[in-house]
């Protein structure tokens, strides 16, 4: 269990905790959420000790083990496999014993320890780990130094989900996924076997993974039961009861203070009027919870084109004379929603540089109108800002022409204030820098705005309004996101890019979502969305062979054992009188060993059987 009690602590003398409170029981899954800079990670370093608290307890059981995601993405000529395993400290240290250890007593009591937590199998769980966060079977024997800081923060998010900890924190883990991997995670956490807390603004991932929502406000803590839609409803009538005691109250505070205006220098009125004084000094203002205000987007309107504005027959794009999209044929409208799925790697983002005249068409014929005007988003994008210019400089440099005056309302049309427009960028947060980067694609009034993960770094409440935005947008969008509550609301037709090139998807995104989690169920699992089963993969057989070989070296090793045991049991000189003690303990390891045996075995039979069954199915 954890309990956080009557903690305080304050940043530069900005307090973030006076006297907050809250106690997660052990196994629960709760989504930590609050406004950007309330202290939602500085609450994660207090729990992990990092930083020390002015006043106040946060305790956990003694041995719990708390986990997260290392801020340094891995970076070696290690395998991703080898990489995750290692998270794993307990097992890596015994499976390094194993291979060393020569006394007999101490190879047993390893065994055993391995058996107990299930070490045999640990190859298969990280594998399925990182299948699960998109890398396939070969990939995941490379090294970490091969791929790029996002895909290396998925095998740092793998590692700490294969070492199950006690206590895991995850800061914002969908920012580094797609849409598969996110729902992926989903699924995961929601069968966790320990206590979760997840500081997320992604309301999918609260919605259907964490049972209780811990909020971060006025610099208390408040747990309420539940996933964030219903934290969402509890909270608005906690809203709205609070505004209309306030409303009570100052009208009785105007009619006390008229009272004491009209009466308090006459003489039969001035004892009454005393005490209204009194009254008023005792009230106690009543102020509703801080409430974002609503951050706005506004993104400017273009002029209407007529359809289509792009049209695309048998295209084909790549990198170099690298193809990685062909039989392209797609239409879009100025009043298209299109959100576009599959996994990363498969093409999105080749896509919307093709539309965005980022590459090069390298087969096909594709029309676009001939004014069309494009705006392009991508997280990319948001740190190519120049980090020692301020916002007003970026928004000179593109309309050097109008006034000051003009280009603030412009920010301020972005939900940056005023101070921030002459805040240098490096100073900024990364939603201030989402929303410049934000503005700075739609300043000339797109016909067609293509996204690419625009939520990274915005909270919910901006979130919202972006939706809100788009949903006013009269051009064109293409929206590349891990984000279902925000696709579900603004996307009306579905592109799946996969196996090289771009198809409609027939179905909504719930169809869709169902359509991932059938396709990663484990074998042998029915499928109710599924038509009839696919034929296993060469892939899929290759990965059992090599689980059957595994399970026949475990039982190998194990009947190694056995045999080194029974022979110190035969040693006549173990069953003299006084060497009864040690006969008992002889005994009892090859009593161990040999239930090991036993469940070896029977892995190594259900192995046997899964691949028997797949090689009749191929």
């Amino acid at each position: 269990m954890l309990r956080i009690q009557d903690i305080t602590y304050a940043v530069e003398g900005r307090p973030l905790f006076e006297g907050a409170s809250a106690t997660i029981p052990d196994g629960h899954k709760v989504g930590l959420v609050g406004r950007n800079g309330t202290g939602k990670t500085t609450l994660f370093r207090l729990i992990r000790g990092e930083l020390a608290l002015e006043s106040g307890t946060v305790s956990l059981p003694s041995r719990a083990r708390i986990g997260g995601v290392a801020q340094e993405a891995p970076s070696s000529d290690v395998s991703l496999l080898d990489t995750v395993l290692a998270a794993d400290t307990e097992r890596a240290a015994l499976m390094k014993e194993a291979a060393t250890a020569t006394d007999p007593t101490r190879i047993a009591e390893v065994q055993t320890r391995l058996a107990d937590i299930d070490a045999w199998s640990a190859e298969a769980r990280a594998a399925s780990i990182l299948k699960g966060l998109g890398f396939d079977d070969e990939e995941q024997l490379k090294p970490c130094s091969d791929f790029s800081g996002g895909w290396r923060m998925r095998v740092a998010l793998a590692a700490v989900l294969f070492a199950q900890p006690d206590l895991l924190l995850l800061d914002e883990p969908t920012n580094y996924l797609d849409l598969e991997g996110a729902l992926w995670l989903e699924t995961y956490l929601a069968k966790y076997p320990h206590t979760v807390i997840i500081i997320s603004h992604d309301r999918g991932l609260l919605n259907r993974a964490v049972g209780a929502i811990l909020h971060l406000e006025d610099r208390k803590l408040t747990l309420y039961q539940g996933p964030y839609d219903q934290f969402a409803r509890q909270r608005a009538e906690k809203i709205a009861q609070a505004e209309a005691m306030a409303k009570k109250q100052e009208a009785r505070r105007a009619h006390l203070q008229s009272y004491v205006d009209r009466f308090r220098y006459k003489a039969d009125k001035a004892k009454q009027a005393q005490s209204r004084l009194k009254a008023l000094a005792r009230m106690q203002p009543i102020s509703s919870p801080q409430e974002a205000a609503l951050r706005a987007f506004s993104f400017p309107k273009p002029e209407e084109m007529s359809p289509p504005i792009i049209a695309l027959e048998g295209g084909a794009t790549g990198y170099g004379e690298t193809t990685v999209l062909r039989r392209l044929d797609l239409r879009i409208d100025q009043d298209d929603r299109i959100a576009l799925l599959g996994k990363n790697g498969q093409g999105k983002s080749t896509l919307s540089k093709l539309l965005s005249d980022r590459l090069p068409l390298m087969a096909g014929k594709m029309v676009r109108s001939p004014k069309l005007r494009i705006g392009y988003f991508a997280q990319h994008q948001v740190d190519e800002l120049h980090l020692d210019e301020t916002p007003l400089d970026h928004l000179r440099r593109l309309r050097p022409t109008e006034t000051p005056a003009r280009l603030r309302a412009r920010l301020a049309g972005f939900g940056l204030t005023a101070e921030q427009a002459d805040t240098v960028v490096g100073r900024l947060s990364g939603g201030q820098k989402a929303r410049l980067s934000l503005l700075i694609a739609t300043i000339d009034a797109p016909h067609m705005l293509i996204l690419d993960e625009p939520t990274n770094h915005l909270d919910i409440e901006s979130r919202e309004a972006l939706v809100e935005a788009l949903t006013d947008y009269s051009g064109a969008v293409i929206l590349v996101s891990h984000d279902m509550h925000l696709l579900s609301l603004v996307a009306d037709r579905l592109w799946l890019v996969s196996d090289g090139t771009v198809r409609t998807f027939d179905g909504d995104l719930d169809a869709y979502r169902t359509f991932l989690l059938a396709r990663d169920k484990p074998a042998g699992v029915k499928v109710k969305a599924a038509a009839k089963a696919k034929r296993p993969s060469r892939e899929a057989i290759l990965v059992l062979r090599a689980e059957l070989r595994k399970c026949e070296e475990r039982v190998e090793k194990l009947s190694e054992m056995q045999d080194r045991l029974a022979a110190k049991l035969a040693d006549p000189a173990l069953y003299e009188e006084d060497k009864v003690p040690d006969l008992e303990v002889w005994n009892r390891k090859y009593a161990e060993v040999r239930e090991a045996i036993d469940r070896a075995e029977t892995l190594w039979l259900k192995a046997q059987e899964k691949l028997d069954a797949a090689e009749s199915a191929a």
